[in-house]
């Protein structure tokens, strides 16, 4: 019988290993998984490269993850907001490093991890410092840098709702990097709110097939917090 419900966040995050690529669903603080952050934080990976779509909003969620010293670099698209004091500090510190990568070039590039595809082409880019030392070719008139996949070893994604088979739908916005995290790693956690038995959701629902995910943890409803401005 497939059942991928774990009954705590530390058991289903108990085999990350050192230096694993970690894919963080959310978009700011909007689908933040915080609860699986906090158990990566205190499960205590350390040389972890983190894909993201930020680095970290106040001192709570992925910005007390990168605050914790566990991570050696950070893929993301939107690393300076104000109030992303803790990567500030630590990137002028030189403490850790940034892969700076446009937003859709981000989404596409797990997408593609995900879909099995080995390289893609895409403008975004092009004649850019991002560009520098990228493969670029002419097609049909118009100018494209060679991109390849995001591949994570664990994702962290926030759902609204989930069966046993690991089968999810999100909440309206909530939603953004989740998929697409959820399918480019090689073991996926989720959190939902709301676990239904079998059949219960509408199969032109789902999301994220179980097929894409390992283990669903259940978590309470907390309303989402902003960031937080340094004082």
């Amino acid at each position: 019988m497939i059942n991928k419900i774990a009954d705590s966040v530390a058991e289903a995050l108990a085999g990350v290993q050192d230096g694993a690529t970690v894919l963080i669903g959310g978009f700011g603080t909007s689908g933040n998984p915080i609860e699986l952050i906090n158990g990566l934080i205190a499960q205590g990976a350390r040389d972890l490269t983190v894909v993201n779509n930020n680095a970290g909003n106040g001192d709570a969620g992925l910005a007390a993850l990168l605050k914790s010293g566990q991570v050696r670099k950070i893929i993301c698209s939107f690393p300076r907001q104000v109030d992303s004091y803790v990567f500030d500090e630590l990137y002028r510190s030189g403490k850790i490093e940034l892969e700076l990568v446009p937003q859709g070039n981000l989404a596409e590039r797990m997408r593609a991890a995900g879909a099995g595809i080995g390289a893609f082409f895409c403008p975004t880019a092009y004649g850019t410092q991002l560009a520098e030392g990228k493969e670029a070719r002419e097609i049909n008139g118009k100018h494209y840098v060679l991109e390849y996949p995001i591949y994570g070893d664990v994702a962290l994604v926030k759902a609204e709702k989930g069966d046993r088979w690991g089968n999810l739908t999100y909440r309206m916005s909530a939603r953004n990097f989740g998929p697409v995290c959820a399918m480019a790693a090689k073991y996926t956690v989720a959190t939902v709110h709301e676990l239904v038995e079998l059949g219960e959701m509408d199969p032109e629902a789902v999301v994220t097939p179980g097929i894409y995910v390992s283990k669903v943890v259940q978590v309470p409803r907390v309303a989402t917090q902003a960031g937080g401005f340094k004082k």
